[in-house]
C-alpha cells in the first residue's frame, strides 16, 4: 500500500536530515511546482520566484532535521519557509532595473507551461480550489490575500476596510473549513 503524500514528504524530509541527496532530489520533484507557485504568487516575477525557491531549498536541506511532523504537515512547513523567504526578498533594498511601463515583462515569454500552470493541473490544487469555492466570499478573499499575497492580519484589515478582529475571525473560520474539506475521508 502506498503512503499518503504527506507521509512521503515527511519520510523524504527525514532522509534529507540524514543528508540523503537522492531523497532531496525526490523531495524537490514532489514539491517544487507547488512551492514555486507560492513564491510566484507573492513575488509576481518568475526570476525572483526562481531565486527565492533555490534559497528556500537550501534552507530546507540545511534545516530538515528541525522538521517535526507533529507540529505541521511537511508541505505547510516548506511553504512557510518559502513564504518567509519571499517576504524577506520583498523587504530587501531594491537593486533591480526599473520597468514602470512593463516593457521588459511583456517581452519575456517562457516555453511550455509554467509552474503555475502545472500547479493548477495537480489534484491537490483542484481539491484546494474546490474547497476554496465552498467558503464564504469574505473568508475566501481574506485567506487568498493572506496566503497568496502575503498580507498580515493588520494589512488585511486595512485592505478590506474591516476591523482586525473580524478579519482574524474570517481567516480562522475559513482555515478550519478548509481543513475539514481537505482531510481525507476516514
Amino acid at each position: 500500500m502506498e503512503a499518503a503524500p504527506a507521509e512521503q514528504l515527511s519520510a523524504l524530509l527525514a532522509a534529507c536530515a540524514r543528508r540523503d541527496r537522492d531523497a532531496f532530489a525526490r523531495l524537490y520533484r514532489a514539491s517544487s511546482a507547488k512551492l514555486f507557485g507560492v513564491a510566484l504568487r507573492i513575488l509576481r516575477r518568475d526570476d525572483w520566484a526562481e531565486e527565492v525557491l533555490q534559497e528556500s531549498y537550501v534552507n530546507i536541506w540545511n534545516h530538515a532535521q528541525d522538521y517535526r511532523a507533529g507540529l505541521s504537515a511537511p508541505m505547510t512547513w516548506m511553504t512557510s519557509i518559502v513564504r518567509n523567504r519571499c517576504l524577506d526578498w520583498l523587504r530587501r533594498p531594491s537593486r533591480e532595473v526599473s520597468d514602470p511601463d512593463g516593457v521588459l515583462v511583456e517581452n519575456t515569454e517562457a516555453d511550455g507551461p509554467g509552474p503555475l500552470d502545472l500547479l493548477s493541473r495537480s489534484s491537490d490544487a483542484r481539491a484546494l480550489a474546490e474547497c476554496l469555492g465552498r467558503l464564504e466570499d469574505r473568508q475566501r478573499q481574506a485567506i487568498m490575500l493572506a496566503f497568496f499575497d502575503g498580507l498580515s492580519h493588520s494589512e488585511l484589515a486595512a485592505h478590506l476596510r474591516q476591523p482586525l478582529g473580524t478579519v482574524k475571525t474570517w481567516v480562522r473560520r475559513g482555515l478550519a473549513r478548509l481543513k475539514v474539506c481537505l482531510e481525507p475521508a476516514k
